[in-house]
């Protein structure tokens, strides 16, 4: 099968009235001695939350809690798990910078999936990797900057700005793909089988934000949770009902 990979397009939420909050994930079966967080109250757009909450900007580690939109009032599904964040901490979405190890926060759409291990039976565009398949975001290459890659192709070019993801081994078991800094534009494969886009992402804010696996170290930007939590939540990710993660600072 020709994985000519394109992200499910999702619009972006961007929360900017909680500039100050977390990143919670959670979700399985009924959870009801959890309170419902108040920036809960206001998500209008989604029934599906992934909500990661640090207690400080410079925090490392968070909670995460997955929720999901009953009627009118939400439930949490699985119990609480620890986070671990970016080794720079956290920073407002649009202030990101590249290697910076910062955590972005606001609030994102999953685009897609994919993972070392086979489908877990999510509802995502979901890819099991192999050798040949790559994350890029290299500035100088701002057509190819965020993007997965599957080709048979020596990357070295692109120095440390490229993952291979198959040897990211417990990390990319499974990994939702975070709605940050993607580019908009068409995305088109060369005779080469690079993937490129007719306008490129933000190549001063850094790719590959995603939710993934955690091997207990800290990560350069990403959310990563225990195995068992994460193929839960692809299990449970339904894009009918535009699933978010919403990544907050608690004041």
């Amino acid at each position: 099968m020709n994985k000519v990979w394109r992200a499910l397009r999702v619009p972006t939420m961007v929360v900017s009235t909680v500039t100050s909050t977390i990143i919670l994930i959670g979700l399985i079966s009924p959870v009801s001695t959890q309170a419902t967080p108040a920036v809960l109250n206001e998500i209008t757009d989604s029934n599906q939350v992934v909500l990661v909450s640090a207690n400080s900007w410079q925090s490392t580690v968070g909670t995460v809690q997955v929720f999901e939109r009953n009627k009118n009032s939400w439930q949490a599904t699985q119990k609480p798990v620890q986070a671990i964040l970016g080794y720079g901490g956290l920073v407002p979405g649009n202030n990101r910078k590249q290697g910076t190890g910062k955590t972005p926060t606001g609030t994102y759409a999953f685009t897609s999936a994919f993972g070392i291990k086979s489908d877990p039976g999510t509802k995502l565009n979901y890819v099991k990797v192999d050798k040949n398949d790559a994350w890029t975001y290299n500035p100088k290459f701002p057509s190819t900057y965020n993007i997965f890659q599957t080709a048979n192709k020596d990357w070295s070019s692109y120095g440390k700005y490229v993952e291979i993801l198959s040897t990211y081994r417990k990390q990319y078991n499974y990994v939702a793909v975070v709605d940050f800094n993607l580019p908009r534009g068409k995305i088109t494969q060369g005779a080469n089988g690079i993937n490129r886009t007719d306008q490129s992402a933000n190549t001063g804010q850094g790719g590959g934000i995603f939710l993934h696996v955690s091997n207990g170290t800290k990560t350069a930007g990403c959310v990563a949770i225990p195995e068992n939590a994460m193929k839960a939540i692809l299990e449970w990710i339904d894009p009918d009902k535009n699933p978010v993660i919403v990544i907050q600072v608690e004041s």
